[in-house]
């Protein structure tokens, strides 16, 4: 079985993660002296967002040099040994690429808006528009998507904020361009890339307006239907399906056999559109389900059967509990350890490809700074919407909340930074850090390296195929994974009642978290508990 469909996934975001120079901005030589951490915690693949040269308006998702790296990050010489020691202690490494756009400040952009003449004009998207804009596409931030420069008196599209131009792949030298940008970082060794809003790379050249819908609110996986316009034609186009699978076919001739994963959003039929009829589009697409979720057994329950119909093999499931876009789960739990043991226990022991973000081991809670007070480019436009009424419509407008920097120890500024961090460190407590984690076996962070280390050491779950189980308890979901002759049970009570059930007898305790135990031939299961069993088939 490939590689990418047993690893698992975690996301650091180098603006928070550890800082080495004390400027308060995370570096590549701070993530070096965190390696070892990493690598203890039982992490496989490392997905960074960027640290490419940027003015840094959208934090590093605004490229202006795809290939060297900005200098707030360190240097090229940095980023080289990275990627050796990552390897050296056999994990793998995954860079965010941002194809579908670039910034505004991007050379190529420079040359694209100096006149209409120019060799780089048809790099970017450029329409007449006068006073009237060339159609009523809206952009995934809620306003228009086209942008006037008075330089040639056209409008170039954004689909994104404004500051972030749309490349045109339906110019071939474009897509040269930015395949040589692939190559360049996989023969730096690279293991794959995070593609970013990969569903916004073709947009229909007929320019027809959009229809109207009732929606307005968009959503982690659903981006197709917002602000009252269903994106027909600047969101999920079958040419974006189809260059999905020229993606893939042009980075396999590497030796690392290098895995795609694209953030795209839409209905199970478009997330399959993305990875191909044949599964030869994008090895991978995130899916957002988890982070909606409603913490019962009927919806861990019913999320696992609809992707084993329709994402079964050779295709694989991704579970999300949040990203550098998405308020921190553990505030969506009240703050409750107890539930976030069971969610990550799910997470991790379903079939699929856990994706954690940096801080979610430790239970990280969410900043409380005001949209008014934001350096996030989304917390500007909202920045007179009141924090409680974001949170009250099920919107995020400030993502400086979820990016605080990563707490380590009780030193100044959690250990993250001898400098004013750039985000603030907020209130904690020493058991909220890593080191004081690492000291309790009963911690959110202990059971992280847990659920990595046992999911990293069990061929039944990294290859295993699943199936749900009924029982006598409405809040438990129970399920299997099978491999050959081998069974893992999985058993997590998701309710604040404690159950018991009759225990098969000739099954062995891999892991058990929350006093979940077996007393006899009977399995005991407290509130917020899971257990984990190993058997024979009885096949």
């Amino acid at each position: 079985m490939e590689w990418w469909k047993q690893t698992s996934i975690y996301q650091i975001y180098p603006w928070s993660f550890q800082d080495s120079n004390g400027d308060g901005i995370g570096d590549l030589q701070g993530i070096l002296g965190r390696l070892d951490q990493i690598r203890d915690l039982g992490v496989e693949t490392i997905w960074f967002s960027p640290f490419y040269r940027s003015p840094g308006e959208d934090f590093g998702y605004d490229i202006s040099d795809y290939t060297a790296i900005d200098p707030r990050f360190g240097t090229m010489e940095d980023c080289d040994k990275l990627i050796k020691e990552i390897h050296k202690r056999k994990m793998r490494v995954v860079l965010d690429m941002v194809m579908n756009h670039t910034s505004d400040k991007h050379p190529w952009f420079l040359e694209s808006k100096s006149s209409k003449e120019n060799p780089k004009r048809d790099f970017y998207i450029w329409k007449k528009g006068s006073q009237k804009k060339p159609n009523n596409w809206i952009s995934m931030v809620g306003t228009s998507g086209w942008n006037y420069d008075k330089t040639t008196d056209e409008y170039y599209y954004s689909n994104f904020l404004s500051f972030q131009p749309d490349l045109n792949y339906r110019n071939p030298k474009v897509k040269k361009t930015m395949f040589g940008v692939l190559d360049f970082w996989l023969e730096k060794g690279v293991d794959g890339f995070r593609l970013d809003i990969f569903n916004s790379i073709y947009k229909d050249e007929s320019f027809k307006d959009n229809p109207f819908s009732f929606r307005y609110f968009p959503t982690p996986d659903n981006h197709d239907e917002a602000f009252f316009q269903k994106k027909t034609y600047n969101l999920n186009l079958p040419e974006s399906f189809q260059f999905a699978k020229e993606v893939r076919k042009h980075i396999s001739k590497y030796k690392q056999k290098p895995f795609l994963i694209g953030e795209v959003s839409g209905s199970d039929k478009v997330l399959k559109s993305f990875l191909g009829e044949k599964a030869d589009g994008l090895n991978l697409v995130f899916q957002f389900e988890l982070i909606h979720f409603d913490y019962h057994a009927k919806f861990f329950k019913d999320l696992l059967e609809k992707n084993e119909k329709e994402f079964q093999a050779p295709l694989t499931p991704t579970y999300v509990l949040g990203n550098h876009d998405q308020r921190r789960f553990i505030d969506r739990l009240g703050g409750d350890i107890r539930k976030a043991k069971v969610l990550s226990a799910f997470q991790f022991l379903a079939r699929g490809i856990p994706v954690v973000y940096y801080g979610d081991e430790i239970g990280r809670k969410e900043g409380r700074i005001s949209s008014f007070l934001g350096k996030d480019p989304i917390a500007k436009m909202n920045r007179f919407v009141p924090l409680f009424l974001s949170n009250l419509l099920g919107i995020y407008i400030n993502r400086d909340n979820c990016r605080l920097p990563m707490l380590w120890d009780t030193d100044e500024n959690a250990g993250f930074s001898k400098g004013k961090p750039w985000l603030p460190v907020g209130k904690f407590k020493p058991s909220d850090t890593v080191s004081g984690q690492r000291k309790d076996k009963n911690s959110l962070w202990s059971h992280y390296q847990s659920l990595f280390h046992l999911r990293k050491g069990s061929a039944v779950l990294k290859e295993g195929s699943l199936k749900t189980k009924s029982t006598g308890q409405d809040e438990w979901l129970c399920f299997e994974r099978i491999l050959g002759d081998k069974v893992i049970t999985v058993y997590l009570n998701f309710g604040e009642k404690d159950g018991k059930e009759t225990f098969l007898k000739g099954s062995k305790v891999l892991y058990q978290f929350g006093g979940a135990m077996i007393l006899g031939d009977v399995l005991q299961l407290p509130a917020h508990s899971g257990l984990v069993l190993e058997s024979k088939s009885k096949k």
